[in-house]
């Protein structure tokens, strides 16, 4: 039996209400693109894995007897996987039906490996979400619109196509990232290795914006999110930030992006009336970037020594307006529960 040219990958937990659409998305592509499903349960409570048994019987199935999160989940099927190129999908997502051979045909057009992505759209109202994303100076991503302009600081992991070859020199994702801001580290990497990302104006998805992870979509011009995901948010960026700021603007970067997190948070918690803010989000940043120091500093070694881009290059996709501030003005303080 020949091997699959793409294996897609999705990391389930709990996604019973939009596995079906996605699996059967992935089904529906047209072109002829050898392919094989992998699914990755994360200890679902919600008979995802039984689901799967019994009515997508040509998915390769991954049970996990613990929940361990989205970057474990994708370094196990990336594991597994045949296919010359790994496409990561959450199981919130669904594809339009030319995706894989859009995709299939640009990553054989580049004379490099590269880091692909579609234009994604929001599945309730239809509008286009980003084609891909700049950052800010703190690494806060800001949706690109522009067709015309592949060229990205990073893609969203709900849709992010990657060769196999290109995941293993990079290692994958850092496991102890746990979730959120992995596709952010795996980008800015492979950013630094020389090696491109690009988000294609053509084809795209559709993604429940937050329904795996809670949060992470306006709803009724406010930005609503959760505790526990800006949490992991504002840590592992923080985490990138250690990781890919070429020296010396690292350090000057990080003490203004750690001064700015500390006002913030203190004025969240004083606007709200809850040290929550402060406890469950702002603190931990704090926390765990002393407690990582160790492995933060062996993996920025790895990083920085492998690097083959100057420090021009990789901040050409910042924009140096603050996103959070334009997102202040204009939707007010989050919505957070």
């Amino acid at each position: 039996m020949n091997p699959p040219r793409v294996s897609v990958c999705v990391a389930n937990y709990n996604g019973m209400a939009v596995l079906d659409a996605c699996l059967d998305s992935i089904r529906s592509q047209v072109g002829q693109v050898p392919l094989e499903i992998l699914v990755h349960d994360d200890a679902s409570t919600d008979g995802s894995a039984a689901h799967i048994r019994t009515h997508h019987p040509d998915v390769k199935l991954l049970e996990s007897r613990r929940n361990v999160g989205f970057c474990v989940a994708n370094n196990r099927m990336a594991e597994q996987a045949r296919g010359e190129y790994l496409l990561l999908l959450n199981n919130d997502a669904a594809l339009f039906p030319d995706a894989l051979s859009v995709l299939l045909a640009e990553a054989q057009r580049l004379e490099t490996p590269a880091i692909l992505s579609l234009p994604q759209y929001d599945a309730a109202s239809g509008s286009l979400v980003d084609i891909g994303c700049r950052f800010d100076p703190f690494l806060n991503p800001v949706p690109n619109h522009d067709p015309s302009r592949p060229e990205v600081g990073m893609v969203i992991g709900a849709c992010l196509w990657i060769p196999k070859t290109l995941w293993r020199e990079l290692g994958g994702f850092p496991e102890w990232f746990g979730s959120i801001a992995e596709d952010m580290y795996l980008c800015c990497r492979a950013r630094l290795a020389g090696y491109p990302v690009l988000a294609l104006g053509r084809s795209g998805y559709r993604h429940w914006q937050g329904s795996s992870f809670g949060g992470n979509r306006v709803a009724d011009n406010r930005l609503a999110t959760t505790f526990r995901r800006r949490a992991l948010s504002e840590r592992n960026k923080c985490f990138v930030m250690v990781l890919s700021f070429p020296a010396p603007w690292v350090y000057p970067a990080l003490l203004l992006h750690l001064l700015l997190l500390a006002l913030e948070g203190g004025i969240l918690s004083l606007a709200r009336g809850n040290r929550r803010f402060w406890n469950e989000i702002y603190a931990p940043c704090f926390d765990a970037l002393r407690e990582e120091r160790g492995r933060l500093r062996a993996l920025r070694t790895e990083i920085q020594c492998s690097r083959r881009i100057g420090a021009a290059r990789f901040f050409s996709a910042f924009s140096f307006f603050p996103h959070k501030l334009r997102m202040l003005l204009r939707h007010g303080l989050p919505q957070v529960r």
